[in-house]
């Protein structure tokens, strides 16, 4: 097999180069994995993104790049997966530093899937490892909130390629940020297609240490995911969908309660916020946020859903 690694990029410069430093550093059995590219995909940067890849060519020899206008990751997906010559996709985000054996334990676990199911429906899932460690990342352990039951998410997955294009790639009326690689991953599930583990495929999921300044960030981020919620479950109307967004009752009791009903948001909590951060518990200041950031996601579902009252309980 031939892997083609999808990156799509944007604004994300230094990151990116970590990236791809780590993913031209790969070890690999030639006898499980003929070679790779790395396929960039720069959904119009404002960084330099572009000029930096110019100035490095020559330390990136596996790296294609292409550009277009900024659409959202969706697109710049299906540019990757329509530009590579590899029979396997792996799909990464421009944040996920690989390990000196992340190409060869998704082999391995493809070429184990092949042969227990018989043909290649199949994708592997290597392990995702969150940090904010930006200098050493490949040093920070496991946690349990590293821990992610999502089916098909593309920060770190490999499938045929045949099989993208047979569901018809991912859906570019997802714009905003969220749920379209979880949208392919509903089609790819209808057509029979399994998921495999790959453990020894570790990338470590880097972003900057938390601070204040990024909360008006991941409110919009929120937002952006309720908006395209709604959209996934306008697209399959099933009861799984409707949990996986949020578009129920009890998530709209449930963030509302625990936020007092938008009261504890990202001003009223910013001085706790800051007071963690200052004693050095940026992540757990991280996840103290998730309590007005999914009040924002259900509100977002809701404000961008069809008015269908007995799905939203007349709210």
């Amino acid at each position: 097999m031939f892997f083609s690694v999808v990156i799509p990029t944007y604004n994300r410069r230094s990151l990116l180069a970590k990236a791809l430093q780590a993913l031209e550093q790969q070890t690999y059995n030639a006898e499980l994995l003929e070679g790779y590219e790395i396929i960039v995909v720069d959904d119009g940067s404002t960084d330099d993104t572009l000029s930096w890849l110019e100035a490095n060519q020559k330390d990136l020899p596996h790296v294609r790049w292409f550009t277009k206008e900024n659409t959202g990751p969706a697109a710049a997906r299906n540019l990757g997966v329509e530009k590579a010559t590899g029979d396997i996709i792996l799909f990464v985000d421009s944040d996920l530093i690989a390990t000196p054996h992340f190409l060869q334990g998704h082999a391995e676990a493809l070429h184990r899937a092949y042969a227990q199911y018989g043909d290649d429906k199949v994708f592997t899932y290597g392990h995702c490892i969150e940090t904010c460690n930006l200098e050493d990342p490949t040093h920070t352990p496991a946690k349990i909130t590293d821990f992610s039951a999502a089916f098909f998410d593309t920060k770190n997955v490999a499938i045929a390629k045949h099989l993208l294009f047979e569901v018809g790639l991912f859906d570019t009326d997802f714009k905003g940020y969220g749920w379209h690689d979880l949208e392919l991953g509903l089609r790819l599930k209808n057509i029979g297609v399994r998921l495999a583990k790959a453990p020894q495929a570790i990338g470590y999921h880097v972003h900057p240490p938390f601070t204040l300044e990024q909360l008006p960030y991941l409110v919009s981020k929120a937002i952006q995911r309720g908006k395209t919620g709604a959209l996934f479950y306008k697209k399959h109307p099933t009861f799984a969908v409707r949990l996986m967004v949020q578009r129920t009752v009890f998530h709209w009791w449930l963030w509302g309660i625990l936020s007092l009903w938008g009261q504890l948001n990202e001003k009223t909590m910013a001085p706790f916020l800051q007071w963690l951060i200052e004693r050095g518990y940026s992540e757990l200041a991280l996840q103290c946020c998730s309590v007005f950031l999914n009040w924002y996601i259900v509100q977002g579902v809701r404000q961008s859903s069809i008015a269908e009252p007995e799905l939203l309980g007349g709210q």
